[in-house]
C-alpha cells in the first residue's frame, strides 16, 4: 500500500482558525493587511530571482566570450601575444570564479523557494496557462528573386559601411570595422565588394580596384572559413585576423594565390563588359546611320572601288557619271543602287558645289549607261 506524505500541508500560511481574533479588531481588515504583507514578500522574493537569473546568465555569456578569446589566442599561436594570452586566461579564471558565485546563489535561493510555506495564492496558483507545440519549420532554399531582393535590400542599408570598408588597408582596421559592424559579415557584402571592383576596373581606376580586391578576399575567406567551421561568419572573422596576422606562410600564400586570380578575373570581366558597351555604342551609331534602304552608308562606302569613292570625297558628280560609264553596266547599277539604298547617293538631290549646280537623277543615271553601250 502506497504511503502518502501529508507533511507538505504541516506549514500553510492561511487556515479557518484566522478568524479567531480579538472581537475589538476588524477581523476583515486585518486579513486584508496579512495577505497584503504575504504579496509583498512574495512579489520581493520572486524579484529577488529573477535578478539573479539574468545575473547567472550574463555571467555565462562573458565567461564564453573569454573562453572563445583563449581559444583564438592558443590557435594564433604567435609568441608576441603570449603576454595578451595569460592576460585573457585570467580574466577567464575570474569569471569562472564568478559564474560558480552566482550559481550558488540561485541555488540557494531555490531552496529558500522550496522552504516558503503555502498559501491562499500559491495553492490556487494556475499550472498551464497554455500549450505550445514546439515545431521546427522546414528551411525553404530562396529563390533567386528573393535572393536578389535581399542582397537589394542589404545594399540599400548598408552601401556606404561596405565602401569604406572596401578602402581599408591595415589587418587591424579591417578586424575593428568588422567589431563594430558585424551584420557586414555576409554573402551580400562580398557580392557588393565583387562588383565594385568590376566597376572600377571599367572606369580605369586601377590601383583602386586592387585595393577594393584584397578586402573582397578577405571577405570570402572569412565567409569559407565560416563554411569549415559550420559557425556563423560573425562568430569567426576575428580566427582569420589571427592567422593571417601570424604569418602563417601557407595560409598567406593561398590568401595572395587567390588574390592575384581574383583581379585577373575582374580585368577579364570588365573587359567584357567594355567591348559588350562598344558594341552596343557602335550598333546604336550604325542604326543611326542607316539610309533609306536599310543600309549602312560607311559599310557601303568601303566596298566601292577605288575610283567611286574619290567621287564621293570629292563630291564630283561629273567625275561619278564618267567612272560610271567605264564600268560593268550590271555592276554599276548594283553599287548605285546599295549608294542608294544606304543615302549616300540620293535622287533627284541638288549639290551646290564652288557656285555650279548639277542635278543628278536616277534618269541621269540610266542615260550614262546608254550611252556607254
Amino acid at each position: 500500500m502506497t504511503t502518502i506524505d501529508y507533511s507538505v500541508w504541516d506549514h500553510i500560511e492561511v487556515s479557518d482558525d484566522e478568524d479567531d481574533t480579538h472581537p475589538n479588531i476588524d477581523t476583515p481588515s486585518l486579513f486584508r493587511w496579512r495577505h497584503q504583507a504575504r504579496v509583498d514578500r512574495m512579489e520581493t522574493f520572486l524579484k529577488q530571482g529573477e535578478e539573479l537569473e539574468k545575473s547567472l546568465m550574463e555571467s555565462r555569456r562573458k565567461l564564453e566570450e573569454a573562453q572563445r578569446r583563449v581559444k583564438e589566442l592558443k590557435e594564433a599561436g604567435s609568441t608576441d601575444q603570449g603576454e595578451e594570452l595569460s592576460k585573457a586566461q585570467a580574466e577567464e579564471k575570474q569569471l569562472r570564479k564568478e559564474e560558480r558565485s552566482w550559481q550558488k546563489k540561485m541555488e540557494e535561493h531555490r531552496r529558500e523557494e522550496k522552504k516558503m510555506p503555502w498559501n491562499v495564492d500559491t495553492l490556487s496558483k494556475e499550472g498551464f496557462s497554455k500549450s505550445v507545440v514546439n515545431v521546427k519549420p522546414d528551411k525553404q532554399e530562396e529563390t533567386e528573386e528573393q535572393k536578389e531582393e535581399k542582397h537589394k535590400t542589404f545594399v540599400e542599408k548598408n552601401e556606404k559601411q561596405i565602401k569604406h570598408f572596401g578602402m581599408l588597408r591595415r589587418w587591424d582596421d579591417s578586424q575593428k570595422y568588422l567589431s563594430d559592424n558585424p551584420h557586414l559579415v555576409c554573402e551580400e557584402t562580398a557580392n557588393y565588394l565583387v562588383i565594385m571592383c568590376i566597376d572600377l576596373e571599367v572606369e580605369e581606376k586601377h590601383a583602386l580596384m586592387q585595393q577594393v580586391a584584397h578586402q573582397t578576399i578577405v571577405m570570402q575567406f572569412i565567409l569559407e572559413l565560416a563554411k569549415s567551421l559550420k559557425v556563423d561568419p560573425r562568430g569567426c572573422f576575428r580566427q582569420f585576423f589571427a592567422k593571417i596576422k601570424t604569418a602563417d606562410q601557407q595560409y598567406q600564400d593561398a590568401f595572395n594565390d587567390e588574390l592575384e586570380s581574383f583581379k585577373e578575373r575582374v580585368r577579364g570581366r570588365a573587359k567584357i563588359r567594355i567591348e559588350k558597351a562598344m558594341k552596343e555604342y557602335e550598333e546604336e551609331e550604325r542604326q543611326k546611320r542607316l539610309g533609306p534602304g536599310g543600309l549602312d552608308p560607311v559599310e557601303v562606302y568601303e566596298t566601292l572601288p577605288a575610283e567611286m569613292q574619290k567621287c564621293f570625297d570629292d563630291k564630283d558628280i561629273q567625275m561619278l557619271q564618267d567612272a560610271i560609264s567605264k564600268m560593268d553596266p550590271t555592276e554599276a547599277k548594283l553599287h548605285m543602287k546599295r549608294c542608294i539604298d544606304s543615302g549616300l547617293w540620293v535622287p533627284n538631290s541638288r549639290v551646290d558645289e564652288e557656285g555650279d549646280k548639277g542635278e543628278a537623277d536616277e534618269p541621269q543615271y540610266e542615260e550614262v549607261k546608254k550611252e556607254d553601250q
